[in-house]
């Protein structure tokens, strides 16, 4: 396990003996006379009672619950399902502040989302929004934000702003428009675009359709960089960055190692579709952007309940990082960080669906460096998670065999160096441009109006959003691929390494 400067363990270890450890074991064992139901229910009560980060204010969480066994499992059986009776224990900060959405879920089978933390899904291989033709019309329109190498979507020549007006062959309006859930249905395996342009606030169709058929994508998170040259001559680094996928370190690494042998003077942080992922990756992505940092300097600190107060503790910035290979191993590999030793502020590019982890980036490096965002309000999560199994540790060691459930819970809250967590709202942008569908334009081209504001911003130019924000495709943006997207807003700590 890796030790954060003593202060943290980075997963589940806990000496947690059940019952046992809150009754003498000199106690006389107790005979139920109801028989448990659902074994899991069981489960799903310990573990939340040990590790949810507001354990002391659900009742039904207190620990006196299971004292009367009898009355422990006529509770327990008054639950059908395992998931229900999570979905019972959550507390109301435990959702998004804007949406309601719970950041703390049920998993129904543990490899599905071990391998989506890996980078590794059942996939067509793409992310879209949909949006209204215009301010008071009916018709929707689909367009394509980003499209992952090697991957169903690239195969079929997908790019990034395609628009589309049919799916699945319905013609999209604000009546029929969740026809795309179709995208998230397990028992489909395929979907079919059909493909237009604009003129004058009319869809143009292009007699383009495209089937896509799922199947296993890798995606390296590290989509797409580059290095850009100002009028004033300026070196820009540009990095869009898709997800804290800790089987990645090599490759965002090396995206830093290009950086840095070319001696950038500003970085732009490309966050807006980056939902979050793991702690230690956020911490090593700190590192790099803010090389000035020592490595025993507080990057952000984990606040867990009173059960494990001994977990709470801080991660600091690193010089090197631990390799993982894409089934999630340790490789026994670390390797020296490329830090950035000259940057004094960082432009972030940010969404509503830039979240967790990446606003663990945004509010760990703003006590250290002007931290400019550019773009709409994040998501607004402090908080984060672990996985906790069927086992008498809740690690995944001797899982109970007999079924994949487990559970997403949260357990601690995410501060800076100042203490500073004050986030639920989100980050509001320094600078608000809309991603509008009439302006999106391949990743690094400088005339991308998200990108340009940060360029426009650096080479000391006053920036300007273009007539087409005030005319087709006003933002009335109604659906964003990714907001329903499993696994996609997270914030997890990783299993330690011994």
């Amino acid at each position: 396990m890796m030790k954060l400067k003593t202060l943290i363990t980075l997963v589940v270890f806990v000496g947690l003996f059940m019952t046992s450890c809150k009754k003498n074991d000199d106690d006389i064992p107790v005979v139920a006379t109801v028989e448990l139901n659902n074994p899991i229910n069981d489960f799903v009560w310990k573990g939340m009672n040990s590790w949810y980060n507001w354990q002391p204010y659900i009742a039904n969480l207190d620990n006196a619950k299971e004292d009367n066994i009898d009355d422990y499992y006529t509770y327990l059986n008054s639950y059908s399902t395992p998931e229900s009776l999570f979905e019972s224990l959550l507390h109301n900060d435990d959702a998004n502040r804007n949406t309601g959405t719970p950041f703390s879920w049920f998993i129904e089978d543990y490899n599905e989302q071990g391998a989506s933390f890996r980078g590794v899904n059942d996939a067509y291989g793409f992310e879209f929004g949909l949006a209204r033709l215009c301010s008071d019309c009916n018709e929707i329109i689909g367009y394509v934000t980003y499209v992952v190498p090697n991957s169903p979507a690239s195969d079929a020549g997908l790019n990034r702003g395609d628009m589309f007006y049919k799916f699945d062959g319905v013609e999209l309006n604000v009546n029929n428009y969740r026809i795309v859930n179709n995208y998230y249905d397990a028992d489909i395996t395929s979907i079919a675009l059909s493909f237009n342009t604009i003129n004058n606030d009319e869809i143009i169709p292009t007699n383009v359709e495209k089937s896509l058929a799922i199947r296993e994508v890798v995606e390296n998170p590290v989509l797409y960089s580059n290095i850009i040259t100002t009028e004033g001559g300026k070196k820009v680094g540009y990095l869009v960055y898709n997800g804290f996928k800790y089987t990645f370190h090599s490759e965002l690494n090396d995206a830093f190692g290009d950086f840095k042998t070319n001696g950038i003077d500003e970085l732009v942080l490309d966050l807006r579709y980056n939902g979050g992922g793991s702690v230690l990756t956020s911490a090593y992505l700190a590192s790099m952007i803010y090389g000035a940092a020592p490595e025993d300097e507080v990057f952000a600190k984990l606040i867990y309940n009173d059960n494990h107060s001994d977990e709470s503790g801080y991660y600091p910035f690193f010089d090197t990082a631990y390799i993982y290979n894409k089934e999630g191993e340790y490789t026994d590999t670390e390797v020296t960080l490329n830090r950035l030793n000259n940057l004094t502020r960082v432009y972030i590019i940010t969404s509503d669906d830039t979240a967790s982890a990446s606003e663990m980036v945004i509010n760990g490096l703003s006590p250290f460096m002007s931290v400019i965002k550019i773009g709409t309000t994040t998501y607004g999560k402090n908080v984060g998670s672990i996985t906790l199994y069927d086992s008498p540790d809740f690690t995944s060691e001797n899982v109970n065999s007999s079924h994949t459930n487990a559970m997403q819970p949260i357990v601690f809250q995410i501060y800076n160096k100042l203490d500073e967590s004050d986030y639920t709202l989100g980050f509001e942008p320094d600078h608000e441009v809309f991603e509008r569908a009439s302006e999106i334009k391949p990743f690094g081209d400088i005339e991308e109006p998200l990108l340009k504001t940060a360029l426009d911003l650096i080479s000391g130019l006053a920036t300007k959003q273009s007539l087409a924000n005030k005319r087709e495709l006003r933002n009335e943006k109604v659906f964003s691929s990714l907001k329903n997207k499993k696994f996609s807003k997270e914030m997890y700590v990783l299993p330690e390494i011994e």
